[in-house]
């Protein structure tokens, strides 16, 4: 089995595991599933039957944790991508060359696939409770290949390049959940959730937030960032006045206080 640090040099120049640095020909797109498969599977679901609404009395039933569901998606999701680059590794080991090709391509294709967080607590967002503490060499240079990728490029190749900073920041809180760098990682990562390439606001929300509690003291503008997405973009005014006012307390750059002032008087009606 190949080594993370032989595998991290291998793979992060290239493809950043699995993603080659420019888009293939061939890779299969949604459109390719036969037309009744494709049907079938965008279909609603189905009614419950009338004993089952019976049964509740005319009352709507108990809302059902989706916490299982989206454990065993995140499981599948995984498994799916270990047995890619496991046939990846395999094909170029055997210097099958096709194959290796076609390895490839589906790993792209899965890392260009739309991947929403159903549920932020559950196997994505880590605790407040972390604490940046310990300088790990491994984190850094994973920091730093991320940091490499980040913002550039335009296009597709600039969707790519954010997906792979993604991969190598999470690997990060994955593996080095003390390193002194994770406030960072938080912090990049907010970022790259609320650009054009994910929009996933209420993710980089929450990012943005840990940003924050894991460097105490950290005078970055993630509050006022977790703010203007709650404002904005969910609809969650309470929550923005309250990182507003945050904001302002802790915050020591007077430009973006008064953005925050100006801000929360406009939501409070004080001026």
């Amino acid at each position: 089995m190949m080594s993370t640090s032989a595998m991290l040099r291998l793979l992060v120049p290239l493809m950043v595991v699995g993603i080659p640095p420019a888009l293939p020909r061939g890779v299969v797109c949604l459109q390719a599933l036969h037309p009744h498969t494709l049907q079938a599977q965008t279909q609603p679901p189905a009614s419950p039957p009338a004993s089952s609404k019976a049964a509740t009395d005319g009352k709507a039933p108990p809302p059902v944790s989706d916490v299982e569901l989206v454990e065993r998606l995140h499981a599948a999701r995984k498994e799916y991508e270990n047995s890619l680059k496991a046939l990846y590794e395999h094909y170029a080991r055997v210097g099958d060359r096709q194959r290796w090709k076609w390895a490839e391509e589906e790993l792209l294709g899965y890392h260009l696939l739309f991947k929403p967080s159903y549920n932020l607590d559950v196997k994505d967002v880590p605790p407040a409770t972390l604490k940046a503490e310990v300088n790990i060499p491994a984190a850094n240079e994973l920091y730093r290949a991320a940091m490499e990728y980040k913002g550039k490029g335009f296009g597709t190749e600039y969707i790519l390049n954010q997906r792979r900073a993604e991969i190598l920041l999470r690997e990060i809180l994955e593996k080095y959940p003390n390193s002194d760098k994770i406030a960072d990682v938080a912090y990049q990562l907010g970022d790259i959730y609320e650009s054009r390439a994910f929009r996933q606001y209420d993710r980089a929300a929450r990012y943005f937030e840990r940003a924050y509690q894991w460097m105490k003291g950290g005078r970055t503008d993630a509050r006022l960032r977790a703010a203007i997405l709650y404002d904005r973009y969910l609809n969650d005014r309470t929550k923005a006045i309250e990182l507003y006012r945050e904001h302002i307390a802790h915050d020591t750059d007077p430009d973006r206080i008064r953005q925050a002032e100006r801000r929360l008087a406009e939501l409070t009606g004080k001026k």
